[in-house]
């Protein structure tokens, strides 16, 4: 969905002369909130952003996904980060409210599955092994249920709670119907809940985004993932060649069209997309192609009226 019709002009003026460096200062505040995955990205976009604009406060919240989109489509908050593209009854939501907005993608992932570092047997595991283990009807309690050649070591697991972006992706891809899962393991909002609990527990395995197992790359050990292909890593070149199958995936920020329409929002998503690469590489993301970049310039060019 495009915001092309929106009469932005007007406040485009001031946020591109900010950008300038010779234009008006601006003051006031952004509202950001959702994915917990994404958050970093925004939140390094937010810190950069204020060294040009110190009168605009940017706050940005992790309330998950699906939480994020709820506030968003109250009309809560102006930008709304996401690791998975807005459902129908998101959308539905959206216009009940009256709520327009437009998807920007703003980098890649690959989902990562980690373990414990003493975890020395479990190199790579099927898209079958892990749905063995986190399916809905799943009673694995022992890493040697998933394989017998595996040792008698009892298995702790973490994951993201169900308002996650996350969640949905990695249920939909694994377990093949988005939100099957099963209940009984230590689910937080918190990815770094999540790094605390698999690197404590020798048994322990999660799944979160690849940015917060390179932050913990000390801590954690990532699993190769087959998806039929053979087993591939999680790294940038296999996420942005979606060769690391299933778990790639785009990241996503919404942004509103009454959140547009703000001086300090526009000149935040003018900063943010012009210094993107800058931005991604800052929290080791995974940096889009030069064909989404261009569709993400598309994209914003139709924002900016």
């Amino acid at each position: 969905m495009t915001l092309a019709s929106l009469a932005l002009a007007g406040c485009s003026n001031n946020a591109e002369s900010a950008d300038e460096g010779g234009g008006d200062k601006l003051s006031g505040a952004v509202s950001v909130d959702g994915s917990s995955t994404v958050a970093p990205l925004s939140t390094a976009a937010a810190s950069i952003f204020k060294e040009e604009q110190p009168g605009v406060n940017v706050s940005v919240g992790t309330s998950g996904t699906g939480g994020g989109f709820e506030k968003f489509c109250k009309g809560e908050t102006d930008i709304s980060d996401a690791s998975r593209p807005i459902k129908d009854t998101e959308k539905a939501a959206c216009e009940a409210a009256g709520v327009k907005f437009v998807e920007l993608a703003v980098a890649n992932d690959a989902l990562t599955v980690v373990v414990n570092k003493a975890n020395t047997w479990a190199t790579c595991l099927t898209v079958p092994q892990l749905k063995t283990i986190w399916g809905p009807k799943s009673k694995v309690t022992n890493w040697n249920q998933v394989d017998p050649k595996f040792p008698n070591q009892p298995m702790k697991l973490f994951g993201p709670g169900t308002d996650s972006g996350t969640f949905d992706y990695f249920t939909d891809e694994i377990n093949g119907e988005e939100g099957a899962s099963r209940t009984d393991y230590t689910a937080s909002e918190q990815d770094n809940v999540l790094v605390q609990g698999v690197s404590g527990e020798k048994g322990g395995i999660g799944y979160f985004g690849f940015s917060y197992f390179e932050e913990n790359a000390d801590k954690l050990t990532a699993i190769q993932v087959d998806g039929g292909a053979g087993c591939v890593a999680p790294t940038l070149e296999t996420a942005q060649t979606n060769t690391y199958k299933p778990l790639s995936r785009p990241l996503f920020i919404y942004v509103s069209d009454k959140g547009a329409a703000k001086p300090q929002v526009k000149a935040f998503i003018d900063f943010y997309i012009e210094r993107i690469d800058e931005i991604v590489k800052e929290v080791k993301f995974v940096p889009l192609t030069e064909a989404q970049k261009t569709k993400l310039k598309t994209d914003f060019a139709g924002l900016k009226g």
